[in-house]
């Protein structure tokens, strides 16, 4: 027998077509990709900011809970122990410290783009600046996207925020100040609820590759050449901060020169618009950000 039939035949996709579908494919994931990754930047940021909220509320309690005066001491170092949440004894500096604020500031203590511990220049934080605070802090500063860490007196502790030291200090400026007395005696506290104005522009917090930026410290406003301090693009050209009113916003790169550091800070210096700068005057990786 002989069966006769029609032979038929699928048609698929042709080498041209597949590779149309490709390239499509591909011209997608380059428009949507960099979106992605802006909104997870963006996630972050916000998840950054709620958690200073956090230190808002940390802070308000303990200001509350003594009768609204912060730790302060000659050389700042008291903010330093009360970022870790507990003071190390000179009795015992291996030992574990005594609680500062009653509350675990681990959870707490970096913006989610810079958890892990990065840096390799060491910093020390020399304990007899500050008598009152116990023995020298050794430990890595870190980078825009790494942490800054504690590795002495243990036990460890990272942190990718930074704490205005001019502010623990008693929020005033000690340029041609003899600082000797300090020395001896401590800093007194400062009651921060004498600091009736403008409190909205004292900065507290922010973000920062270690636990303090010197160029504020010292009064010093030239811009940096590279990212350090507070002045690291973090948040695509911002960083987030906490202010002595406990609010939490974004600040600008450039907007930093403009903030109360201390009492006589010129917040319209030479690195404002007020002062005259220029996008020019800023170094080139600085220039295309927001002025103020």
């Amino acid at each position: 027998m002989r069966t006769t039939g029609h032979l038929r035949f699928k048609r698929g996709f042709t080498l041209i077509e597949l590779l149309v579908v490709i390239a499509s494919i591909a011209l997608l994931m380059a428009i949507v990709l960099p979106s992605l990754q802006r909104v997870r930047r963006q996630a972050k940021a916000v998840v950054c900011q709620s958690k200073l909220k956090q230190w808002a509320t940390t802070l308000a309690l303990y200001v509350d809970d003594n009768q609204g005066r912060i730790p302060c001491a000659c050389g700042g170092l008291s903010a330093l122990w009360l970022l870790r949440g507990e003071i190390v004894s000179r009795d015992d500096p291996s030992g574990r410290g005594v609680s500062l604020h009653h509350s675990d500031t681990r959870g707490i203590a970096f913006c989610p783009m810079a958890t892990k511990p990065g840096g390799t220049e060491p910093f020390d934080y020399v304990g007899w600046f500050d008598w009152r605070m116990g023995p020298n802090i050794l430990g890595t500063y870190g980078s825009t996207f790494t942490a800054w860490e504690i590795t002495s007196p243990p036990p460890s502790f990272r942190c990718s925020y930074g704490y205005n030291v001019w502010l623990f200090q008693g929020f005033q400026t000690l340029e041609g100040v003899d600082t000797r007395p300090f020395l001896m005696a401590g800093m007194p506290d400062l009651n921060i609820f004498s600091l009736r104005h403008n409190r909205a522009a004292i900065p507290v917090l922010l973000d920062c590759d270690r636990p303090d930026d010197s160029r504020f410290r010292r009064g010093i406003v030239s811009p940096p050449a590279a990212e350090r301090g507070f002045c690291i693009n973090r948040h695509d050209g911002f960083v987030n901060g906490l202010f002595l009113d406990w609010s939490v916003r974004k600040v600008g790169l450039k907007e930093l020169w403009t903030l109360k550091w201390h009492r006589e800070y010129n917040t319209a210096g030479p690195w404002t618009k007020a002062g005259g700068v220029k996008p020019e005057d800023w170094p080139k990786w600085m220039k295309h950000f927001k002025d103020y």
